[in-house]
């Protein structure tokens, strides 16, 4: 008997099942990615009104903006439009990926209708190390971006910090730079592409 036959009697099983759970995997992705995508949009929807008290309406004015990042790589992201009540711009919101301690780490950063200051931030995704890198979401690490200037921010340890400084959240310092490495990433090509577009006229 030639290897080739032994082989496939002897596995014959385990190649059907691969197949079947492949199949059924690729059907169940068919199936829930339409949902889940929505799920996503629904909550970035929630976050960006979060941030942006009063936003009554997003609409995306910059489609897939090109954010060059670290070595050359190109990220895209759209950058969302909150108007108010009466139709006027109340901010622009947009999703920022960067790499964390565990894994990507995903946030939905706000600034204001001038992009001047940073109206804060909220985790879209993460994965950080429970206890340390998921402290990224408390108050006392989110609060410190509200009011900050649009302008690149330093990450410091200890200290009576200044308004671009941002105090590194005690035992878990790598993702707390990683969250400032995000602003300082796409903020300055955020500005630009909205002064190109004519939604601010300082892009400073």
């Amino acid at each position: 008997m030639s290897k080739i036959k032994h082989f496939i009697r002897q596995s014959w099983l385990l190649i059907v099942a691969a197949f079947v759970f492949g199949l059924l995997i690729a059907i169940t992705d068919a199936s829930l990615g339409p949902r889940i995508e929505q799920n996503e949009k629904d909550k970035l929807n929630n976050l960006m009104k979060g941030l942006i008290v009063k936003g009554q309406n997003f609409d995306i004015v910059v489609e897939k903006a090109e954010i060059i990042a670290g070595k050359g790589k190109i990220l895209k992201t759209n950058i969302h439009r909150a108007t108010d009540e009466n139709a006027d711009t109340a901010g622009f919101a947009f999703v920022a990926v960067g790499a964390g301690f565990a894994d990507k780490i995903k946030l939905v950063i706000a600034v204001d209708r001038n992009c001047e200051q940073f109206l804060g931030f909220k985790v879209l995704s993460s994965n950080e190390t429970p206890g340390f890198g998921s402290r990224i979401t408390e108050d006392y690490f989110t609060e410190q971006f509200k009011g900050a200037p649009t302008s690149r921010l330093e990450l410091v340890k200890a200290g009576k910090k200044k308004n671009t400084q941002i105090l590194a959240i005690t035992g878990a310092t790598v993702s707390s730079e990683a969250v400032v490495k995000i602003f300082n990433t796409y903020i300055k090509q955020i500005k630009e592409q909205l002064t190109v577009k004519g939604q601010i006229d300082n892009g400073k």
